[in-house]
């Protein structure tokens, strides 16, 4: 569950970044032009975009395994068991 949210979340992220880079290069809000007819939509995506960045930066470090080595905390890997003879 937590896996899809992250992969929704990021998707949403990369949006609102992609959207950002739109307006701040060109003056031109994607977001706006597709679903200003709708304002109420085009509100509901500018929340969604701002959770979902709230979140990955919550549950950024638990995913992203290089952030992990740079801070030597790898996962460990499982061992196997070893049989008692």
């Amino acid at each position: 569950m937590v896996v899809m949210k992250h992969k929704i979340a990021y998707a949403l992220v990369i949006v609102g970044a992609l959207n950002w880079g739109l307006v701040g290069l060109f003056d031109f809000n994607l977001v706006s032009t597709i679903f200003g007819a709708w304002p109420w939509i085009e509100k509901l995506i500018y929340i969604l975009v701002g959770l979902s960045a709230v979140f990955e930066a919550m549950v950024h470090m638990s995913y992203c395994k290089y952030c992990m080595m740079d801070m030597g905390m790898e996962k460990m890997k499982p061992t196997k068991k070893r049989s008692r003879r």
